[in-house]
């Protein structure tokens, strides 16, 4: 049977008008003020409400919106699954809206503040229903945010799952969340809920704890979306929505402790003495402060000085806002008991109530920012101090929700003229007679699609807080197709933003233009790409820049804000990087110099910022110009890859693209030179080039040196079959790299740098094996150089050899050589966008 095909929907107003016509407005409230709104809680796909606990949640169904053709369409269109599971969830989990297009949900917002935003998925099958949602895969966005990328809601507990996210809206209007399925898969969604948190219960500061245990205040965490990964009732029962005053879920801490039998449950009856001025029963519910962990004293009322230490799984090298509770239930009075908190084991902070509050059995909490760091296990610890009365610790709540930072991309919903909707539900009811149905009006459907070609059902980003909105339609002449309005930025936002191209706030300059600081009306920093007349660069690069950028979505790939096209001009808007290339901090006197860890994991991020590239966007993407001047550094010298101006897309798996040779001196890939096959093999040669670029902090080509030396790839492998590499490496890092960590970085370098792409890693392969010397480092293991290379060693390999082009004879700065372009004309290769200096930037 035909697998149902479901048409996009633009779920605004008919599922909210009950809303709006039954509830007034919010006030913004504080804490002491705050009761539980009545909305948005929404039953999707269904006429039925629903009553879960505190609230209703509402079937999206329930409208007299005539403006929407779909109601009855959807209504007349129900498919029942197994009545076996029918029973085993709640209502709530026996309807979905499935989604075969990009969609989105409208909702009004009339309050601006702290929002909860709660997505319900649960994966249901049957035999009659020929959709199984366990097979969807798709995206979540919301305006400025991805929520969920590449997600399924495929689990082996047959559960449901709610993923749940807190965010502020800073202006009353409308707010979208937004449903992308990926390739020909689809999108679902079981129930939602989006209301707003009481006032102050996410503050905007919180200590800023690194991985290396370094610490600094961090402000704008309300800048950011927040997406909870646990919260945890230390010591206590799973606390569920009924329970709790914001509805949310708290599990048990026992699978995350590491040795249970070293600590036990203390429980205390009476409510919390809540003091709002440090927490309130919003910040936490009762059960959570009546609960706790604490150290199990031995027999002979002494405490063995140990931990307490949970660890939690997260995503690696990302950053998370760990809020931890405490409410005294152990300590015989408020001034007797202080411990440590650690996390990471290399941050501590001694807590003592009396720091807080005035009395036992009051809850007040403490809040960090943590980077994560390349383990993925983040650990929590508590542990007596010296310098206390009372040898003890305790612990009563825990949460720890990922730092999602801003995106300058969400998804266009397009209209179309016919919206059909299909909907999923759950029902003993119906059967043959209704597939029949469908499958005629699938029939009717296609037949119509053949005669009208439909529109792009592509997705285009729109900017983070509405940059650019006012822009519906194109302007005369454009150069990018329609399909890409929702990038547009006006260019009085731009005039605004860099005070009329004010050339004090020139960062660089290129082959493109002028490259600029600027800063939105918003707050937010950006970087400025101006074209210019006579440009050696013009519109396919900035056409490409655009394409590629507005369709991937990476931690380790530089943000694409915008573009605009107005009166003749070319300017592309990113995302500033404030520490500049990695070029600049390898080789340029007024920088500090990079340690030998902070480089591996710069090398790290970039890798996995190609292999996002390579493997995860779609159709694949080879950049095509990988350098150390492509290679960007955030504030906290994250790497994000930039310039994708000559970058080529297409399905990479076992295929090349053929082209004409482009590219920088240096890194180019001898097989492309020779063959004019791109393939994602030479974006691997590149990056063994810039990896000996980060051991030797030197240029990839240097033309004062003597002629061995002027190419470092070949002058480094030639080092290294003599065994005289060491005399190349940065003197900076002598004393600094653990001998087997260095020994795998060359080896990865070496496999990077073979003659042909069949030889070399996938980008795949090379994170795994940064990593792994990453590891080595952090762990200063000395082995016997033979103990952790791959085989007998790769000293025998055969070396890379560029072959050299005539046709290219020019002078150079001894920094990049020029960029190769399809007319045989040399283009100055160009630095990324940040304040560091920048000679000559794309």
């Amino acid at each position: 049977m035909e697998k149902l095909r479901f048409h996009k929907v633009h779920t605004p107003l008919f599922a909210l008008l009950l809303f709006l016509l039954q509830f007034s407005s919010l006030q913004f409230l504080s804490m002491a003020d705050y009761s539980l709104p009545d909305k948005y809680f929404i039953n999707c796909g269904s006429a039925t409400n629903v009553y879960n606990g505190q609230r209703n949640f509402v079937g999206d169904l329930n409208s007299s919106d005539s403006t929407s053709n779909s109601i009855s369409f959807m209504d007349q269109n129900r498919v029942a699954i197994d009545s076996n599971q029918s029973s085993i969830e709640s209502p709530l989990y026996q309807t979905a809206r499935v989604f075969m297009h990009n969609s989105s949900y409208e909702f009004d917002i009339d309050t601006i503040g702290t929002y909860f935003v709660r997505l319900h998925f649960f994966a249901f099958s049957s035999t009659s229903n020929p959709t199984d949602l366990s097979t969807a895969l798709f995206d979540v966005w919301t305006s400025g945010f991805s929520l969920l990328l590449n997600f399924t809601a495929k689990n082996s507990s047959y559960s449901p799952i709610i993923k749940e996210f807190l965010f502020s809206i800073l202006s009353p209007g409308k707010f979208k969340v937004y449903f992308v399925p990926r390739g020909s898969s689809f999108a679902f969604i079981n129930a939602m809920e989006v209301f707003l948190a009481p006032d102050n219960l996410i503050n905007d500061t919180a200590r800023h704890v690194t991985a290396a245990g370094n610490t600094n205040d961090y402000k704008g965490v309300l800048s950011k979306a927040l997406h909870t990964i646990y919260r945890i009732n230390v010591g206590g029962p799973k606390v569920t929505p009924e329970n709790d005053t914001l509805l949310r879920n708290w599990v048990p801490d026992t699978d995350y402790i590491y040795n249970p039998d070293k600590a036990k449950n203390v429980f205390q009856p009476s409510r919390p003495r809540y003091n709002p001025d440090y927490a309130s029963q919003y910040t936490a519910p009762d059960p959570v402060y009546q609960t706790a962990k604490t150290m199990n004293i031995n027999s002979s009322g002494q405490a063995d000085f140990f931990n307490i230490t949970w660890g939690f799984h997260v995503r690696r090298n990302a950053r998370h806002l760990v809020r931890v509770h405490f409410c005294d239930i152990v300590g015989k009075s408020v001034a007797d008991l202080t411990f440590n908190l650690y996390i990471y084991s290399r941050f501590s902070k001694k807590i003592g109530s009396y720091e807080y509050v005035d009395f036992l059995n009051t809850p007040f909490y403490e809040k960090f920012v943590v980077d994560s760091d390349d383990s993925g296990t983040m650990n929590i610890s508590i542990g007596p101090r010296d310098d206390s009365s009372e040898k003890n610790a305790y612990l009563n709540g825990l949460e720890i929700m990922e730092i999602l930072e801003t995106s300058g991309s969400v998804p266009t919903v397009s209209e179309r003229k016919n919206k059909h909707v299909f909907l999923v539900v759950v029902s003993v009811l119906g059967g043959l007679v209704l597939i029949c149905i469908l499958a005629v009006g699938f029939f009717w459907i296609f037949k119509c699609r053949k005669q009208k070609p439909l529109e792009n059902s592509d997705w285009s980003p729109i900017p983070v807080f509405g940059v650019g909105s006012s822009h519906s339609r194109a302007t005369e002449g454009s150069l990018l197709p329609n399909f890409y309005l929702a990038l547009k930025v006006p260019l009085a936002e731009i005039l605004s933003a860099t005070n009329n191209f004010d050339t004090r706030l020139l960062i660089g300059k290129g082959g493109f233009g002028n490259v600029y600081r600027g800063t939105l009306r918003h707050g937010q920093k950006i970087a400025v790409k101006r074209s210019e007349p006579g440009s050696n660069q013009g519109f396919p690069e900035f056409q490409t820049e655009v394409i590629v950028l507005s369709k991937i979505r990476h931690r380790h790939l530089v943000s694409l804000i915008g573009y605009c096209e107005e009166r003749s001009e070319m300017i592309l808007v990113y995302e500033f990087m404030e520490k500049g290339t990695l070029k600049d901090h390898l080789y340029a006197s007024d920088v500090p110099r990079l340690s030998w860890k902070q480089r591996l994991e710069i090398c790290i991020g970039a890798a996995r910022g190609l292999q996002y590239l390579h493997k995860g966007s779609a159709g694949g993407i080879i950049h095509r110009d990988v350098k150390s001047t492509n290679i960007l550094l955030d504030e906290y010298y994250v790497a994000k890859v930039a310039d994708f101006g000559l970058s080529k897309t297409g399905p990479l798996d076992d295929t090349h693209v053929s082209t004409i040779v482009k590219g920088t001196f240096g890194y180019l890939d001898p097989e492309y030179v020779r063959s004019q096959q791109l393939t994602e093999k030479s974006d691997v040669y590149a990056f063994g080039v810039v990896l000996l670029e980060v051991l030797c902090a030197r240029p990839a080509i240097n033309v004062m040196l003597p002629g061995k030396q002027v190419n470092l790839a070949d002058w480094a492998m030639l080092c290294k079959k003599e065994g005289s590499l060491e005399e190349i490496v940065d003197p900076s890092l002598k004393g600094q790299i653990d001998p087997s960590s260095q020994r795998r970085f060359i080896e990865t370098a070496e496999k990077c740098l073979q003659e042909f792409g069949a030889d070399r890693p996938t980008m795949d392969d090379v994170v795994w094996d940064l990593e792994y010397a990453l590891q080595l480092q952090q762990t200063a293991m000395r082995r016997e150089p033979h103990e952790d290379s791959l085989g007998d060693g790769l000293s025998g390999l055969a070396l890379p050899n560029v072959q050299r082009l005539p046709t290219f004879s020019v002078t150079m700065d001894g920094s990049d050589m020029p960029v190769m372009r399809n007319d045989g004309s040399n283009v100055k290769a160009d630095d990324g966008f940040s304040q560091m200096k920048m000679d000559d930037a794309r």
